[in-house]
Parts: structure tokens; C-alpha cells; sequence
């Protein structure tokens, strides 16, 4: 019984360990999902800024003229179909629960904040730009190119 307890206590601190170096890897900028629309918007004659750290939430691609903001959100981090994944939810529930609601949270607070300067905001999921990017693209585009000061 005793080696069973050992064996267990060390598979669980094997597996935190890869859980915390998994966790490590995740980028906040220039995720995959990110750069697959920029590189789309690019090629579709567009030019923004990375990053804009003039406004609030940093979006992940801004078009100062136009006052277009584009953010890129992943599943897991920004709670996409929270409703049905929350209940899923089992390893270290409390922490993550509280986490991602304060990234929803957030996320409605910059909107709003965007908004009232006069910007107008759009948020993709990272699934909309893998399986519809052409669609996010044109959106993006036509937004752009509607409220360009310089068409």
C-alpha cells in the first residue's frame, strides 16, 4: 500500500511538472491564431499596428485611421461556450473558474472602454479564423475601409 502512495504522489508531481511547462509555453503575443490573420490581412493590401498599446486591452491588431480594433481570442482563455465547458471544468476548478470569468469580465470592460472613445471592436475566436478566415478577413476589411479618415 505504502509503494502504491509513493508512486501515486510522484505520477502527480510528474504530471504537474508537465502541466506548469505546458502552461509556460502559452504566448500572450504572436499566437498562431494571431499571425494566420495578419498575414491574411496583409495580403489583402492592409496595414495596422501589432499590439497598439495606446488603448486600452492592447489589441492584437489595430488600424489607428479607421479606429478598428481586432482581437484574437483563444477557446480556453476567453471562455468560449462557457455555459458548457464550466461544469467540465475538474483540475484545479476554483483557480481557473475565477480566471477566466476575470478574462471575460475584462474583455466586456474593454469593449465598452473602446466604444466610448469612438472605436469600434472585433473578436474573433481562434476557430472562426482557423475554419472561416476568409470571412473574418472581408468583415475586417470592409469595417477598415468604411471609416478610413485616408480611403
Amino acid at each position: 500500500m505504502v509503494y502504491l502512495q509513493t508512486v501515486t504522489k510522484k505520477r502527480k508531481k510528474r504530471d504537474a511538472a508537465v502541466i506548469s511547462y505546458t502552461m509556460s509555453r502559452i504566448r500572450s503575443k504572436d499566437t498562431s491564431i494571431e499571425i494566420h490573420l495578419r498575414k491574411a490581412l496583409w495580403a489583402r493590401g492592409l496595414r495596422y499596428r501589432k499590439h497598439y498599446t495606446r488603448l486600452p486591452g492592447s489589441p492584437d491588431i489595430a488600424f489607428p485611421s479607421a479606429k478598428v480594433a481586432v482581437f484574437c481570442d483563444s477557446t480556453f482563455w476567453h471562455g468560449r461556450d462557457w455555459d458548457t465547458r464550466k461544469p467540465k471544468m475538474q483540475t484545479n476548478r476554483s483557480y481557473w473558474v475565477r480566471k477566466i470569468e476575470k478574462n471575460m469580465a475584462r474583455d466586456e470592460r474593454i469593449n465598452s472602454e473602446l466604444a466610448d472613445m469612438g472605436w469600434r471592436v472585433l473578436r474573433y475566436w481562434d476557430v472562426e479564423i482557423e475554419k472561416e478566415l476568409s470571412r473574418c478577413v472581408t468583415e475586417v476589411a470592409q469595417l477598415v475601409r468604411r471609416h478610413a479618415k485616408h480611403p
